[in-house]
């Protein structure tokens, strides 16, 4: 039977929203760190809206070059022709990638860079005569996007369990989240956080059978900002390059600043095989997304088909391109990325005073990315029950004290767990932090009172 209007929770309008009963404020502008809605309301902007937001609302010049490009050519056919815009953006975005990464096939968003890059690696091995190479290997927590690869390496079993099974199996190990392992990150560090676990489930696979490696060298949302241990990464590429595994950066969200760095991976000195960006390379103006690959392994598919077997409509777009040129041009000539790093240590500082407050378990995160993971049990680290819906509670409580952040759950076990991110733009001043930090305490306040 139809539901009838007295049974429909949805907004009134024509939008298809993804959350089905709430109503949402109509966003009129925005200018910096701040939100304005059509009722006179402001709101801080204090998770880059889905943490992509790197340079700030409102910067009147990007809208600008975008407009100036859709005037002379909005479109053409990637598989067809270059434009200038798209030229220029690869060629800032190679110079900015590490070691010999330096050829970027663009496209929407991050889900379609992921599904991407783990094609082209098996594509990759299937060109050079290895055919068994075809497995991925992934972090459990992880989240690489909602497309059906990308969602089979991803480890949220709430996004998930409805496609269960339309989705391939991924061997998994445990992710570095130092938080909720066994060794805490301290002392003598167990095998998940020195690396191990991964060279172990490498030899129960086979290393003969497996194509790549994806991961986020700084957690997102799966794990709240979790930061490994210095010598993590390069312990993992020592043993992906041992047994001949490419290994997939998953720089979508922690790359183009956000963790302090250009490249989340810089400070440990560790080239990947393939790099996917996304989020921040337009900061929010523009839908564009990147996978990044080195001529070494391009080559092996220009000698062999001749062509990535993957092509989308929209990927080179001419008008999101200009956007990402004019975004990163931005960045630099503003020192950003040094912002984003010295503003990052002021966020933690003013973060870290939280730490006290009841429930909060632990505050983590790097440069201008933040995890708030909050407890039943500081002592013990038990989780709140999901029934709870603490994070989602929490993030409505904030939003009605004029702040935005993103909630995460389900970190803890696959099914409880509550984290809130704050992920601002780099822009953000001191005082601006120190409300941000006012007014999470007045939405912990709300949620505890709830």
């Amino acid at each position: 039977m139809a539901p009838t209007s007295s049974d429909r929770h949805y907004p009134a309008g024509h939008v298809f929203y993804r959350k089905l009963r709430r109503s949402y404020p109509q966003i009129v502008r925005g200018q910096g760190v701040h939100l304005f809605d059509d009722a006179g309301r402001s709101y801080i902007d204090g998770s880059g809206g889905a943490f992509v937001v790197n340079i700030g609302h409102g910067v009147a010049e990007i809208g600008e070059a975008m407009a100036r490009q859709a005037s002379r050519v909005a479109y053409v056919n990637g598989t067809m022709f270059t434009n200038e815009p798209v030229e220029a953006a690869a060629t800032l975005l190679a110079a900015r990638a590490p070691g010999d990464l330096d050829h970027v096939y663009f496209l929407n968003s991050g889900s379609e860079a992921v599904e991407a890059a783990l094609k082209f690696a098996r594509q990759y091995w299937f060109e050079r005569n290895r055919p068994t190479k075809h497995k991925v290997l992934a972090l459990s927590p992880s989240y690489h996007g909602n497309t059906l690869l990308a969602l089979s390496a991803s480890a949220r079993p709430h996004y998930r369990t409805l496609y269960e099974q339309w989705l391939v199996p991924v061997p998994r190990i445990p992710a570095p989240y130092s938080y909720r392992c066994s060794c805490h990150g301290r002392g003598q560090l167990c095998p998940t956080c020195t690396g191990e676990a991964l060279e172990l489930a490498i030899r129960e696979e086979d290393a003969g059978t497996i194509a790549a490696f994806i991961a986020e060298p700084v957690g997102g949302s799966s794990t709240g900002a979790s930061v490994p241990d210095v010598d993590y990464w390069a312990r993992v590429r020592e043993i992906c390059t041992r047994n001949e595994i490419l290994f997939i950066a998953d720089e979508v969200l922690s790359g183009a600043g956000r963790t302090g760095t250009w490249s989340a991976l810089e400070p440990y000195g560790v080239v990947p095989d393939l790099i996917v960006m996304g989020k921040g390379i337009t900061s929010g103006y523009a839908a564009l997304s990147a996978m990044i690959a080195p001529r070494r392994i391009i080559d092996v598919v220009a000698n062999g088909s001749g062509a990535l077997q993957h092509a989308q409509t929209f990927s080179h777009h001419a008008v999101a391109c200009a956007a990402a040129v004019a975004v990163i041009e931005y960045i630099e000539r503003h020192d950003l990325i040094g912002r984003s790093a010295r503003m990052g240590s002021v966020l933690h500082a003013a973060l870290a005073s939280l730490a006290t407050l009841p429930n909060v378990g632990d505050v983590r995160g790097r440069g201008m990315l933040a995890g708030i993971e909050f407890v039943a049990d500081k002592a013990t680290r038990a989780p709140l029950p999901r029934s709870m819906h603490f994070a989602e509670t929490f993030a409505e409580a904030a939003l009605d004290a004029g702040l935005v952040v993103w909630p995460s759950v389900g970190q803890a076990d696959g099914t409880n767990g509550d984290i809130i991110m704050i992920a601002p733009p780099f822009t953000i001043s001191a005082e601006e932090i120190g409300e941000i930090v006012s007014r999470l305490r007045l939405a912990l306040d709300d949620t505890l009172d709830a």
